[in-house]
């Protein structure tokens, strides 16, 4: 058994289980937009708890740590951070927290309505997004929830209302502070290690993130090692490539996806692996060992692994019934008009639509048609490019390989992330699917045929970059530094835009780079005539600023995307118009 599995069996059985239900948060529920009759209330807040299988922390320990001046860490469902509050918990999760596991015992982890739900203020009141890119801050988060369970373990003395929180009476027994003490102490060692080798100095800040970042450093750096830690520190590297979360809506029909396109889309194995990558982001379990019976390959890629997949399943239905929001503070129907031939014109630099709206992608066995997700360099930043570059240490995955997704074994050092990345990947989707998983105790299961595979899960091979000597993950074709275009539907509620979120409003971006701001404070406060962040924001004490076009490679720059720049103040206004009706 890993100290992981250990760790957490032996978890639960301290845990007590917890009396009285914790109040809920209080706040002035918001008025939600339209966004289609598929989204209704039940769906939605389904949407905000079900488990997709991370693993943060066993619930009882976040519900007893403290903030530096004492009060509750979870006090009003983390709304400092930009977290919304759920009243459906009891706990007082906000939206996207959520907890699994027997009663007394659950473990807390995140989910895909954390970073996918957003609420903006317009004029001082409040409307939810959901499926729209969160203006959190989880750099923060992360950042002091290392620093709140380091200060309990500072002294005996720090550690002991801690432990009387979560132990109750049994807080008198010795051996039990100090199975609790030795739990607490492996996953901090654990989840310290990973934040001050990969948190920034200069943070992230409200609204972005370096996802792909923090999931390579997650599965390379905490989960493939040797026993009984399972950690590769030196495989760590510095997140500092932030992009602004992407929104939800229409997600399923792109036939590509992630900033940098590279990773096909368009089924339910394709989703799975879009989703399962990002579960291991956000703490998902995951330490795969060699596999005595060989039953894929010569690694058990579900030793220790708590994806949920069904889970992710409802997810993943769920998403498809998010709508775009509706645009709701009125509209100007002859500037709609007048935007839309803007938008349709054709001139030397191609059109809005040609990118912007939905034209016959993939179309996958049984499965709607995809739309398009063309893909280019149009002179934005391109340091999200260089993560996709790292290398690390493959670990116990040494050897492994799966050739649907890769053509040679894994090497034991200087490995492509993105391989190892989709080896565990795939590995986990196909054992899921494999039902001669459950042979009888110590039998043998059949191994695995891979060319029998189902048609869905042989498009796994599709679903990550095949990896060069050269470079890890190249699209060269379509320019040195390509990332995907969305289509425009619900536009309006996702700023900042770019994919990293350089730019304030719709606004600013039809402006030359030079002339756009190069710094703005981030917040929920919405201008709805410059379609994006207000000027003015409360909620968070923080500015981004951003570089120009001489540091395109800074992660901040604010830099390409130059079309409709040359446009009347007129034309404009009228792009604007139209693109609110979206």
């Amino acid at each position: 058994m890993s100290l992981a599995r250990g760790f957490f069996a032996a978890a639960w059985a301290l845990l007590p289980i917890l009396t009285g239900p914790a109040a809920r948060a209080q706040s002035t529920l918001p008025g939600h937009v339209d966004q289609g009759s598929d989204w209704t209330d039940p769906v939605r807040r389904a949407f905000y708890v079900q488990s997709q299988g991370s693993e943060l922390m066993p619930l009882a320990w976040l519900k007893a740590l403290k903030q530096p001046d004492g009060t509750p860490f979870l006090a009003g469902s983390l709304s400092r951070y930009g977290y919304l509050p759920n009243p459906d918990s009891r706990d007082d999760l906000p939206v996207g927290f959520t907890f699994a596991g027997p009663a007394g015992a659950e473990i807390a982890g995140m989910t895909c309505a954390a970073c996918h739900t957003r609420q903006i203020m317009v004029d001082g009141t409040a409307y939810r997004i959901d499926g729209g890119p969160a203006i959190a801050d989880f750099q923060s988060l992360l950042g002091d929830l290392d620093a709140a369970v380091g200060a309990i373990l500072a002294s005996e003395a720090a550690f002991e209302p801690f432990a009387k929180a979560v132990l109750g009476e049994a807080a008198n027994d010795t051996d039990a502070v100090q199975n609790l003490t030795f739990f607490v102490k492996a996953w901090y060692d654990r989840y310290h290690t990973l934040m001050t080798r990969a948190l920034p100095k200069t943070p992230w800040g409200p609204a972005r993130l370096d996802a792909v970042g923090m999931i390579f450093n997650r599965v390379t750096g905490l989960d493939i090692g040797d026993p009984p830690n399972t950690m590769i520190p030196d495989n760590i590297r510095v997140a500092d490539a932030p992009t602004r979360y992407p929104f939800l809506w229409n997600a399923w029909r792109q036939d590509r996806t992630q900033w940098p396109g590279f990773a096909e889309n368009g089924n339910d194995s394709l989703a799975f692996s879009r989703n399962l990558g990002q579960v291991l982001g956000v703490f998902g379990r995951f330490h795969p060992r060699p596999d005595p019976f060989k039953v894929l390959l010569e690694y058990d890629y579900l030793s220790d692994n708590s994806a949920n997949f069904n889970g992710l399943r409802l997810l993943e239905d769920a998403v498809k019934k998010i709508g775009p929001p509706r645009w709701r503070w009125g509209l100007q129907t002859t500037l709609v008009e007048q935007g839309k031939t803007i938008f349709e014109r054709e001139t030397s630099q191609g059109s809005c639509k040609g990118c912007h709206w939905p034209s016959p992608g993939a179309r996958w066995p049984g499965e709607v048609e995809t739309w398009k997700t063309p893909f280019r360099d149009v002179g934005t930043d391109s340091r999200e490019h260089g993560i996709m570059q790292w290398r690390a240490k493959s670990g116990v995955l040494t050897g492994a390989q799966i050739p649907l997704v890769q053509a040679a074994p894994l090497k034991a050092d200087n490995e492509c992330a993105i391989s190892i990345l989709a080896n565990s990947v795939a590995g986990s989707i196909i054992q899921s699917f494999n039902p001669l998983r459950t042979a009888p105790p110590g039998m043998a299961p059949p191994k695995l045929n891979l060319r029998a595979l189902p048609q869905q899960l042989r498009s796994l091979a599709n679903a990550f970059p095949k990896a060069g000597d050269q470079s890890c993950a190249s699209n060269i074709e379509f320019g040195p530094y390509p990332y995907e275009a969305r289509v425009l539907e619900g536009i309006w509620a996702a700023a900042p835009y770019l994919h990293n979120g350089s730019v304030a409003t719709l606004a600013d971006l039809l402006e030359k780079p030079d002339k756009r701001r190069p710094s703005f404070k981030i917040g929920s406060n919405y201008d709805i005539e410059a379609v994006g962040l207000a000027k003015e924001q409360t909620q968070f004490d923080y500015t981004l600023n951003t570089t120009d076009c001489t540091d395109r490679n800074s992660g901040n720059s604010r830099c390409g995307h130059d079309y409709g720049t040359d446009l009347t103040a007129d034309e404009k206004k009228a792009l604007l118009e139209y693109l609110k009706s979206l």
